[in-house]
């Protein structure tokens, strides 16, 4: 009777310990993923598209004379041209559109196969760039390079040049974005037209703006010499209209420690480690002494062969027992 009310027990115990986990895990559910915005859906589903044609044209080159290859040749040309634009390349191709693990990419290729079929049998002779026909055309997903949003509305700076070259647009080629221009470095300005900090107008018109460094002494500048500066760096200073070097090291009072001795650089200055033992003058003035430098200072040890006996470099006994050894080895030579 006790050891059937123990399982008794037992069994209540571990029905109670797996309610009260089903009533956590209904509680308190799995955190779900972050879903992605429908900007970000926009511009993923325009690189899914052009994903599949990518691998459609790569299953095309893959496809080409299959199977065949050597002996008949009138046949093989006449079986050929069956199967080149056959429904068994069509499927060989699209089964190999997408890794198993990508689902945007099957639940497209899933959703839009029709198209496909219609574009492989159809429409591919009159529309051969599977990309502009099914991505831009068909399912509305792209939008030609130069333009963006649902509409494909041209970028900034126009199409043909978004951004006038000097930039990135915001959108460019999918059915996102607002078309604003990314600049690089050199440009700034809504259309990439103006130049950053550091850079100058070497050429420009209405359409095309060319920006080149200014010399290395300038912060703004207006042309390429450092009497074009409009605004001198730091470090710099204007002298006869134009910006020369500071000598941070030629003031009375040395900017580096007592340790360190100040090198006057472009626009700056280094403190670098005095190396006591290049003076003319030994600092290591014991004999069978050596100075090694370190940084902030030195250190003097003995030498090769010396070890320090309270302040003074004598032989170290090793150097005595080799000695002895090689005294005694001539001797037993000179012996025999």
């Amino acid at each position: 009777m006790k050891a059937g009310r123990a399982a008794w027990r037992r069994w209540l115990e571990a029905f109670a310990f797996l309610s009260l986990l089903a009533f956590l895990l209904l509680s308190f559910p799995p955190a779900s993923p972050a879903l992605a915005s429908p900007e970000e859906k926009l511009r993923q589903a325009c690189n899914t598209c052009r994903g599949i044609v990518d691998r459609f044209t790569q299953g095309l080159t893959d496809t080409a004379k299959k199977n065949f290859g050597g002996g008949n040749t009138a046949w093989e040309e006449k079986t050929l041209s069956k199967y080149e634009s056959s429904e068994i390349r069509l499927v060989e191709i699209i089964e190999n559109l997408c890794d198993s693990s990508n689902f945007e990419c099957n639940n497209m290729v899933e959703e839009h196969e029709e198209h496909i079929e219609i574009w492989w049998f159809k429409r591919k002779k009159n529309h051969p760039d599977l990309f502009k026909w099914l991505c831009i055309e068909t399912i509305e997903v792209c939008c030609p390079v130069g333009t963006h949003g649902p509409d494909c509305v041209a970028c900034r700076g126009g199409s043909e040049k978004p951004c006038h070259g000097n930039g990135d647009c915001d959108g460019d080629g999918t059915r996102a974005g607002d078309g604003s221009c990314k600049c690089k470095k050199e440009y700034q300005g809504e259309f990439c037209l103006d130049c950053s900090d550091g850079f100058y107008n070497s050429y420009r018109n209405d359409t095309h703006s060319v920006c080149t460094a200014c010399h290395y002494s300038c912060k703004t500048c207006t042309g390429a010499t450092n009497k074009d500066c409009k605004d001198c760096k730091d470090g710099w200073l204007r002298h006869e209209e134009a910006c020369v070097d500071v000598d941070e090291c030629a003031v009375e009072e040395s900017p580096c420690n007592s340790d360190r001795y100040c090198l006057n650089t472009d626009g700056s200055f280094a403190c670098k480690d005095i190396d006591e033992c290049s003076h003319t003058e030994e600092v290591c003035t014991g004999e069978n002494t050596n100075c090694i430098n370190t940084p902030g200072g030195y250190k003097c040890i003995c030498s090769e062969g010396f070890e320090d006996k309270e302040g003074i470099c004598v032989p170290s006994i090793k150097a005595e027992e080799k000695s002895s050894a090689n005294t005694s080895s001539s001797d037993i030579h000179e012996d025999l």
